[in-house]
């Protein structure tokens, strides 16, 4: 099995899943909050799901589809919800939510994925006591994703962060819910407490890693292959692990906090790569993902679990 078509393939069941229950939905509200989640995406979090329901109970994904999308439904909740403090007018290639309707809609909209992601977790064909430790791991993902979101806001205002509080931040913020993801799906097809944790403990690790990578993508990506504007975070002054290094070795980087020609953009990143700080961080994102891996041992040996350490190295290679 490889990971390419078995993402593709998932992608294409969440997306049926998806246009079947919100496709065609009634009411202001409900279209709102169906907007982004029909907008399409990679659907990385479900397939997660699946693979760790598959690898601890060969065919199980099918049974717990329903907790699957409930784990996209959080991530898109997030991204409304992200997408008003950042002011941002675009996403996945549609006008952001509250950019096509209203802040107060969007703020509703995203609360009623929030809570439809709870309902979809309890339609997951799995025990009654699994389905009540799966509600509180996402409850538990979600408050630490308001958290991590706060810390990295907080962060604006400063110039000293240290690699500490960003990785905690980033843990919160974007390794909870692949942390969620991977726990959710061991447990709703049975997995052993061990096997759970394990399960977790490589979602967590994995996520971080995404991250950086994101945070690499973001400057060292043209604008065509990461949909984004190119070295936002440098412009902005971000503190990520980049600009947190570069610091630490004595970069200043506070002069490109301005609108940027390429050229100038080409420079930053030749000073980063002079001081060895990129490949210092690329260093750490694998780092990451191998001890992520390591926690996968507890599983069975299967083409699932297989798929699950490959979806890591992908985390840290997509956009090269």
């Amino acid at each position: 099995m490889e990971l390419m078509p078995y993402l593709e393939k998932t992608a294409d069941t969440v997306d049926k899943y998806l246009h079947r229950h919100f496709g065609d939905v009634a009411g202001e509200l409900n279209h709102a909050s169906a907007h982004l989640l029909v907008a399409g995406g990679k659907r990385l979090r479900p397939a997660v799901v699946m693979l760790a329901a598959d690898s601890v109970k060969k065919g199980a994904s099918p049974d717990i589809l329903p907790a699957a999308v409930a784990l996209e439904l959080t991530h898109t909740f997030t991204l409304i919800h992200d997408d008003i403090m950042d002011g941002d007018s675009l996403r996945r290639g549609v006008p952001t939510v509250h950019a096509k309707w209203d802040e107060p809609t969007a703020i509703l909209a995203g609360d009623v994925l929030y809570a439809k992601a709870f309902e979809y977790i309890c339609m997951a064909l799995a025990g009654e006591r699994a389905k009540v430790m799966a509600v509180t791991m996402l409850a538990r993902a979600c408050a630490e994703i308001c958290e991590g979101q706060h810390m990295d806001m907080s962060f604006e205002k400063r110039d000293d962060v240290t690699e500490g509080e960003y990785l905690t931040m980033v843990g919160k913020k974007t390794g909870a819910l692949y942390a969620a993801a991977a726990g959710i799906g061991g447990l709703l097809a049975g997995a052993t407490m061990e096997q759970v944790e394990a399960l977790y403990r490589y979602g967590m690790n994995t996520g971080i890693a995404f991250q950086i990578q994101d945070d690499l993508i973001d400057l060292l990506a043209s604008p065509e292959k990461s949909g984004k504007d190119r070295a936002s975070d440098l412009r902005e002054g971000k503190q990520t692990l980049l600009m947190i290094r570069a610091r630490e070795t004595g970069l200043d980087l506070s002069g490109y906090r301005r609108e940027l020609e390429d050229a100038e953009i080409d420079e930053a990143i030749a000073k980063l790569e002079k001081a060895e700080v990129i490949s210092g961080v690329k260093k750490t994102a694998m780092e990451l993902v191998e001890t992520g891996k390591k926690h996968l041992s507890l599983l069975p040996v299967s083409p699932e679990r297989e798929l699950l350490a490959q979806i890591s190295d992908f985390f840290v290679t997509r956009g090269h």
